[in-house]
């Protein structure tokens, strides 16, 4: 029988009899579907010794069910449940809450701090999942690919006639890691691009080909406007009946990053006039989105289920990544991207 390659540090410390870093300690996964999707950084949780309390409710905890386990966690997998000062109160072996994924509106941050628990997320870790599925649903609204794909199961074969990508201005809200990913895959069709970003990086943009611009000029010209900031107090309702009005007739709004950064009233106006031509929308103000949203109506928007981020390659890099910050910490190291 051929020798069992050891893969990871954890699994050589074992078989050399060294006690695992993760001895002794639980880690709390609040993420939903974390053993299925993210199997990767699981098993290094496992390899270096850790205790997992996973998440079997099928759904993101409530209070309730982080107050029955957190008492005892030492580390915690963050998906989208609240943490705040009311949970830290109750967890006091509580090092580090690593969050799979990017967004930390979910997480209070100075509280965090003030109990001095350590918050990571992994930036970039799911920019190509982001960006491809923003660049889906910019072809599918200008391609009207869902209503053809619809029509055609009930018999019908309308032609319907779209518009082509290529040689369009496409305007950025935000330039960060997901639109940066988004516009180097926007460079084969050979659109001008533009974006606003107030901490845009200059050199970036120059090797896209990107022009950082105000937020006025980035909307006014582009034939699709994709959103991709964080949604801050600073960012809410961003696009707005007043921004919207400074947009060209006919234009296309993609938002993949957070719904509260669109106000839904104003598009939904716009789209009622039809200023605003189509949307792509993969996030809303109140999620799951009611089937009486009143933006469902429209044929001219495509909507998805908050699943930009979600594909497997993601959440394997990311659960990887979240897991080895946990080892980190507990072998006393900084993790990298802490947040706090």
């Amino acid at each position: 029988m051929s020798e069992q390659v050891l893969t990871t540090t954890a699994q050589r410390d074992a078989a050399d009899g060294a006690t695992l870093v993760g001895t002794g300690k639980t880690v709390v996964v609040g993420a939903v579907r974390w053993d299925v999707l993210c199997s990767g950084g699981r098993q290094l949780l496992l390899d270096a010794g850790f205790t997992l309390d996973e998440n079997e409710v099928g759904r993101p905890y409530e209070f309730a069910d982080i107050a029955e386990r957190i008492g005892s966690a030492d580390a915690v997998v963050s998906g989208v449940e609240l943490w705040n000062d009311d949970v830290f109160a109750i967890a006091p072996q509580l090092r580090i809450i690593a969050r799979l994924g990017v967004g930390l509106d979910n997480i209070d941050l100075p509280a965090a701090r003030r109990h001095g628990i350590d918050v990571m997320n992994v930036p970039g870790g799911n920019a190509v999942a982001v960006a491809e599925l923003a660049l889906g649903l910019t072809i599918s609204v200008l391609r009207k690919i869902p209503t053809m794909n619809s029509e055609i199961r009930d018999g019908l074969w309308d032609r319907f006639v779209g518009h082509e990508l290529t040689g369009k201005t496409v305007g950025l809200i935000g330039f960060g890691a997901v639109a940066q990913t988004f516009a180097q895959r926007l460079r084969g069709f050979d659109v001008s691009i533009l974006a606003y970003d107030p901490f845009g990086n200059p050199d970036r943009a120059r090797d896209l080909g990107v022009t950082l611009v105000g937020l006025d000029e980035a909307v006014a010209t582009a034939d699709v406007v994709s959103v991709h900031a964080p949604h801050l107090p600073s960012t809410h309702h961003v696009v707005n009946a007043a921004l919207i009005s400074t947009m060209k007739p006919g234009v296309i709004v993609i938002n993949t990053s957070r719904g509260g950064l669109i106000d839904e009233s104003a598009l939904v106006a716009a789209l009622d006039s039809g200023h605003v031509a189509g949307a792509g929308l993969d996030v809303f103000e109140v999620e799951p989105v009611a089937v009486d949203n009143p933006l469902l109506r429209f044929p001219t928007v495509v909507a998805t289920t908050h699943a930009a981020a979600d594909s497997v390659e993601a959440y394997d890099r990311i659960g990887r990544a979240t897991a080895q910050a946990i080892i980190d910490v507990f072998s006393g190291r900084a993790p990298l991207h802490l947040a706090n």
